[in-house]
């Protein structure tokens, strides 16, 4: 198992070399100046001038991104130009929401999804597979903005059943920082369950006209038995990569639902950030979600080899 893993960190430290890359070469394409926005209504030219040499912008292109890089390896990733505070302080702060909102989500979608892609295989062609396909459908059609507001003017104002927006750290008050998040997770999980209930379905239905899963069902082993033991655990390596790889995207991605639901999460200081043109903020968050991505898709290999021992020598 260790030499796999570490096979694929190796692969993956070219990766990681490209983003640096790209997201230092991003910070220069973003229109505006940096020190223009420090300086604010000041605009000395000595004071920009002072800026420009603390700041090392009068480098060459090169040798500024070597320094951002070796900042980034020991842990500094600038500071924020709106709130002077360090960038790993703000993502330390917004990233844990954010990661419970998205932790509560892909259990929503994993919750939904799977249960209604492996009866939609297994009762292929009936009634029970077309509902499961209009549902799956809508999931992907409605947009999460519009849930949002349905679910907080039915189920907050309406109903009163849960707070329609706010945020509770989970360390100061568990039930009620759950309580806060369900309606936002439900949001965001709709969309992945019915996602994960398309691949699910297929590849159930894979793996239900292999020969093995004739062969256990000619010797009389329970349908029950065949569908989840023999036939699902071979379908899983496609979904395990499936929800990896949501997991991620819901991290940066939750930018709608959050600013919806007021969640001061890593999706609303994406925004904040771009609007601000916080230049050292925005690196930081690409760098983040990008290695974030990397190290999903590693699990996602060593879940593999859990699932499936033969890939050990791979």
């Amino acid at each position: 198992m260790l030499p796999f893993i570490l096979r694929r960190i190796v692969i993956a430290i070219p990766t990681i070399i490209l983003i640096s890359i790209f997201v230092f070469a991003l910070q220069k394409l973003l229109p505006g100046d940096p020190v223009l926005a420090m300086a604010g209504e000041e605009r000395d030219p000595e004071v920009l001038e002072f800026l420009r040499e603390k700041y090392r912008l009068n480098d060459p292109i090169p040798v500024q991104y070597l320094t951002w890089v070796g900042n980034a390896l020991s842990g500094d990733l600038g500071v924020s130009l709106r709130t002077n505070q360090p960038v790993t302080e703000l993502i330390a702060q917004k990233l844990p929401v954010t990661i419970q909102l998205a932790l509560m989500a892909i259990c929503f979608a994993l919750l939904i999804g799977i249960p209604a892609g492996i009866l939609s295989a297994v009762k292929k062609g009936t009634i029970t597979d077309y509902i499961a396909n209009v549902v799956a459908l809508s999931g992907l059609s409605i947009p999460n903005f519009w849930l949002g507001i349905m679910l907080i003017l039915l189920v907050s104002v309406k109903w009163q059943l849960l707070p329609a927006s706010g945020y509770v750290p989970f360390s100061e008050d568990p039930l009620k920082s759950i309580t806060t998040m369900i309606m936002p997770a439900f949001v965001l999980g709709t969309a992945l369950a019915a996602t994960l209930m398309r691949h699910t379905r297929s590849a159930m239905l894979e793996v239900l006209t292999a020969d093995y899963i004739r062969t256990a069902r000619a010797k009389g082993v329970l349908e029950k038995r065949v569908v989840l033991k023999h036939a699902f655990r071979n379908a899983l390596t496609p979904i395990v990569t499936l929800t990896a790889l949501l997991f991620g995207e819901l991290i940066a991605g939750a930018v709608l639902t959050e600013q919806i639901f007021t969640i001061p999460g890593f999706g609303k200081m994406v925004v904040d950030a771009v609007f601000n043109r916080d230049y050292a903020v925005v690196q930081g968050i690409v760098l983040v979600t990008a290695i974030g991505f990397i190290v999903m898709n590693l699990l996602a290999d060593v879940l593999y080899v859990l699932l499936n021992p033969r890939l050990r020598g791979q």
